[in-house]
């Protein structure tokens, strides 16, 4: 059995040559462990996800994402469900998974570490069909991530994340959404509606500071704007650790949840942004992924 390492070569703010380089520094750990690495570098999108089931047929007994939540959210996909676990080494531009789950920045320590943790179950959540392992929804953050993910953007990082995060809170505007849970129904219109099965969208935003990503639940966040001034002058709380006091935000547990919009919602899994319908559904799966963190 090997130890799998898929490398996204253009994740965060890498350069022309990151692959070569992190695929040479991957190598070298892992040879100091004295074990067998298949070593990957990604290609084109949805790529990870096809390395990570290959690896799998393999018999890998480890699979590593090296990137960021959407690296994660592709090899995730592929390990669901299944007894191989997941390590991360994160190089994303957000890594909100990572950030939340403590791993280490640095390539070598992350790498050490996954190799010497005992494997846990945690939950998946699920939206519009698409599995998700740290956060998704509609929005603001959707529109967000749609503009991030445009072929003309050709910078990444929190500069460039940033950047066109301001934008969009000057120029976006909410609609209204009917939201189902066991609860009823809500009809807000949201500036958020997020399903977070970890606390934060990346950078330290912390939407949904109390998320347990194996409680087996996610937390559904609505944020109702009372004015734009307003809400940006609560875009601090995200970082500070006063979410709980952004005026207009309201917070469940569920295990599922049914969201209607009038038009057709673009809505995000882990960042990566998707044209959805006018319906769209959120569920959990507790415990379908394994994952190797210390």
């Amino acid at each position: 059995m090997s130890v799998a390492i898929i490398i996204n070569p253009i994740a965060g703010r890498a350069g022309p040559s990151a692959g070569r380089v992190c695929a040479e520094l991957a190598s070298a750990t892992i040879d100091r462990h004295g074990e067998r690495a298949d070593v990957l570098v990604t290609e084109r999108p949805g790529h990870a996800r096809d390395l990570a089931r290959a690896a799998v047929g393999r018999g890998a007994r480890l699979v590593m994402a090296w990137g960021g939540d959407g690296t994660i959210n592709e090899i995730a996909g592929a390990l669901a469900f299944g007894h191989v676990p997941i390590g991360i080494v994160p190089a994303g531009s957000g890594n909100g998974l990572a950030r939340e789950l403590g791993v280490n920045r640095r390539p070598e320590r992350a790498i050490d570490d996954a190799l010497r943790a005992r494997p846990r179950p945690i939950d998946l959540g699920e939206l519009g069909g698409r599995l998700f392992v740290n956060v998704a929804g509609v929005g603001l953050d959707a529109y967000v991530a749609l503009r991030f993910g445009e072929s003309s953007n050709r910078r990444r990082g929190f500069v460039k994340y940033a950047e066109i995060t301001l934008r969009a809170l000057l120029a976006y505007r909410p609609v209204p959404y009917s939201i189902a849970t066991s609860s009823g129904v809500t009809n807000p219109r949201a500036l958020f509606v997020t399903f977070a099965n970890s606390a934060q969208f990346g950078n330290g935003a912390r939407i949904a500071p109390d998320a347990r990503i194996d409680d087996g639940l996610l937390d559904l966040v609505i944020v109702e704007e009372r004015s734009r001034w307003g809400t940006l002058w609560q875009v601090p709380r995200l970082f500070n650790g006063t979410a709980d006091r952004i005026a207009g935000r309201t917070v469940q547990r569920i295990a599922e949840a049914t969201i209607e919009c009038n038009q057709p919602m673009v809505f995000h899994v882990d960042g990566e942004a998707i044209l959805g319908g006018t319906r769209l559904t959120a569920r959990v799966h507790p415990g379908a992924l394994q994952i190797a963190v210390r």
